[in-house]
């Protein structure tokens, strides 16, 4: 399995209504945090793979959301139950670090 795979393995994992971030995912797989984006932004099967659910380590969206655009991320993870303040995700709340 190579890098992108076992991200997208990751990610597959993150319930509804929870959130992991870019660092958690590059910790476990041993990697920068940026190649967790490249991989998510590889994604073929979003409605599999629900990569709206990784967000920034300070609890915001990153703007470069490859599905939409950072609006449609937030719209997904609000209908999932996820609540924003001040544009950011309580962590401690909704994070859930696999």
């Amino acid at each position: 399995m190579n890098t992108f795979d076992k991200i997208l393995d990751l990610v597959a994992k993150v319930p509804k209504g929870k959130v992991t971030t870019y660092g958690a995912l590059s910790k476990i797989v041993g990697v920068d945090p940026r190649i967790v984006g490249f991989a998510l932004n590889s994604n073929k099967t979003p409605d599999k793979i629900p990569c709206h659910r990784v967000i920034k380590a300070n609890g915001k969206i990153a703007e470069g959301y490859a599905f939409g655009g950072p609006h449609v991320q937030k719209d997904m993870l609000e209908n999932e139950g996820i609540k924003f303040n001040e544009e950011k995700v309580d962590l401690s709340r909704f994070g859930v670090f696999i």
